[in-house]
């Protein structure tokens, strides 16, 4: 006898069995064909109760798939103005964690217009939520503080615990980005109340207690927090649990100076962050490196926000949080370039607290790595402004950790214009180099990069040919063409027929040696269309020369980064290789040994 097909409403009542459970896992699974049987049984109201289920699995930060598709759907489907403003409130959250907030501010305001002219308290609740998440950006915390109190005020009487857990996180979200110390305290205090409810709430009590123990610097606290955390998670589906977790342990060992606690949880940050493209997560990364004490990593973290990079960042929630962590690694290697970048997009956001989303972890005030960056690029007068703003910050709100890091950093009176760097780079008896910064100085074998380098910062802002550089180690031989004129006019002509016949017909083959004629010809000419040529004693001093320079830079990067960052941004290698100063960070070159 065949089995009868589950019906929409049965693979529903799985899916909600699995979630109370605390199986995700499976309540997904359900809920995915849950909507597929009620999209063939044309069942639109299950439909959209299977997609609004698989919404609430979403991970945050994370590309959403096929989920705004399904969710768009359903969304267009419906009439009802209920359901329509439960799938636009969706929709808006899932764009928003998902760190696209443009796309998702429409569906947010049509899901609040909407639940506002249907009186009904549950509806506006998830209506606020959704403006609140896809209104996250820092130019948005006025009415973020609107929003949250009128949250706050429709989830008071409401008997739905989820609908009282998201009040309470906003309400603490927007405590700690104004430093509202009562309302934080207050709100975490109602999060621990509505543990007693619900393990997911209980999950959210120990997590957003964690940041409040180490502001008052009682690191005690932060391992039995982690822990009840864990076993919450255990109990109920928490989509970003594991990064929860993580991001507690790691920074537990942050504040607590805990290096080898920073290098266990850092390659966790650092593999979401790289390999799934989070820059959040990326920049959190670089944090948790530096605890670990790790300034070649950190390096390479932030190697990523190059100057474009920051200025197409999406201005969502963990925009501060993302330049912030930024400019922490770039000032812990000396970075100049990254830390002006930084500047001029931090600065007009001076006084400004920095959490990430959820308030899961403080970050500190703006005025703070204001100050920093500022002493770093010679700016007296404005780093000791900042400076002053931020210990006054910290005083009030009794964040000890935070105060004596900058007092360590930038003394009083410590910071004075154009600070000259010494640093050392020549030969010592015996073929070795002393290479760094006075007082960090390292030890490196004989490289024939270092020689190309000492020449080099012996006569900067100078060209000095290649061929000079190599001395007579390159054998002389006459230049030789890549590609003669018949051969150029052959390719040229075979490259406009090409041309001419996509126009009519763009087949994936003749795309694909158009390509191949256009690199070879590229590869075959130089500047201005002029010869390339090839073998010449020129064309060998100039390769021999950048790769020897790129090998002593690599090995110098490995112990200074600061250093071997300076000297790639400000040596140029070719046929005539340089080393041009930087007058705005002065480097006082010790290419000598001194004497004795």
């Amino acid at each position: 006898m065949a089995s009868v097909p589950a019906s929409a409403s049965s693979l529903l009542a799985r899916a909600e069995a699995a979630w109370a459970s605390g199986d995700g896992a499976s309540a997904m699974t359900w809920f995915d064909r849950a909507a597929e049987v009620a999209e063939q049984q044309d069942d639109l109201p299950r439909r959209a109760a299977a997609v609004l289920g698989l919404a609430r699995g979403q991970e945050y930060n994370l590309t959403p798939g096929l989920l705004p598709v399904r969710l768009h759907a359903a969304y267009d489907a419906v009439e009802d103005p209920v359901l329509r403003a439960r799938l636009a409130a969706a929709l808006a959250r899932c764009w928003a964690y998902a760190n696209q907030p443009r796309r998702a501010r429409p569906f947010a305001i049509e899901a609040l217009h909407l639940a506002e002219r249907e009186d009904e308290p549950v509806l506006l609740a998830d209506a606020l939520d959704a403006a609140l998440a896809s209104h996250w950006g820092p130019d948005d915390i006025a009415l973020r503080r609107d929003w949250a109190a009128r949250l706050d005020d429709a989830a008071a009487h409401l008997a739905d615990p989820g609908a009282r857990l998201q009040a309470q996180l906003w309400s603490l979200t927007v405590a700690w980005e104004v430093l509202d110390l009562p309302r934080m305290h207050r709100s975490v205090h109602a999060l621990e109340q509505l543990a007693e409810e619900s393990p997911r709430a209980a999950f959210f009590a120990a997590s957003r207690r964690l940041p409040v123990e180490l502001l008052r610097r009682n690191l005690d606290a932060a391992g039995v927090l982690a822990q009840r955390a864990a076993a919450a998670a255990d109990e109920a589906v928490i989509p970003d649990a594991s990064g929860v977790l993580h991001s507690m342990r790691g920074y537990t060992a942050y504040f607590s100076g805990d290096r080898d606690g920073c290098a266990a949880e850092a390659p966790a940050f650092e593999h979401y962050g790289v390999d799934l493209g989070v820059a959040t997560v990326r920049a959190e990364a670089t944090v948790i490196w530096l605890g670990a004490g790790r300034l070649d990593k950190v390096a390479e973290m932030i190697g990523a926000f190059t100057p474009e990079v920051l200025a197409t960042l999406p201005r969502d929630s963990d925009w501060l949080l993302v330049l912030q962590c930024v400019l922490e690694g770039a000032l812990a290697i000396g970075d100049t370039g990254t830390t002006a970048a930084v500047l001029a997009l931090l600065a007009p956001y001076a006084g400004r607290s920095v959490v990430n989303a959820g308030a899961v972890m403080w970050h500190g005030v703006t005025d703070d790595t204001l100050a920093r960056a500022h002493a770093l690029l010679g700016d007296a007068d404005a780093a000791d402004r900042h400076r002053a703003a931020a210990l006054a910050t910290y005083e009030r709100v009794g964040a000890t950790w935070w105060r004596d890091r900058l007092l360590g950093a930038l003394p009083a009176g410590a910071v004075a214009a154009a600070d000259v760097v010494t640093v050392h780079l020549h030969q010592q008896p015996g073929g070795l180099w002393l290479v760094g910064r006075e007082g960090a100085t390292f030890v490196l074998p004989r490289m024939r990069g270092l020689v190309h380098l000492h020449a080099l910062l012996d006569r900067p802002d100078a060209d000095l040919p290649a061929a000079a550089l190599m001395g007579d180690v390159v054998v002389e031989q006459a230049p030789l063409e890549i590609l003669d004129e018949e051969s150029r006019r052959v390719l040229g002509a075979r490259l406009s027929a090409l041309d001419a016949e996509l126009v009519d017909r763009d087949r994936p083959e003749l795309r694909e040696e158009r390509d191949a004629v256009a690199a070879y010809l590229a590869g075959g000419s130089g500047l201005r269309g002029r010869s390339r040529t090839t073998g010449s004693h020129a064309e060998r001093a100039r390769v021999a020369v950048r790769k020897a320079i790129v090998a002593a830079l690599a090995r110098i990067a490995e112990a200074d980064p600061w250093l071997g960052r300076h000297l790639r941004d400000r040596v140029h290698t070719g046929f005539e290789c340089r080393y041009e100063s930087d007058p705005d960070r002065p480097v006082s070159w010790v290419l000598e040994p001194p004497p004795g």
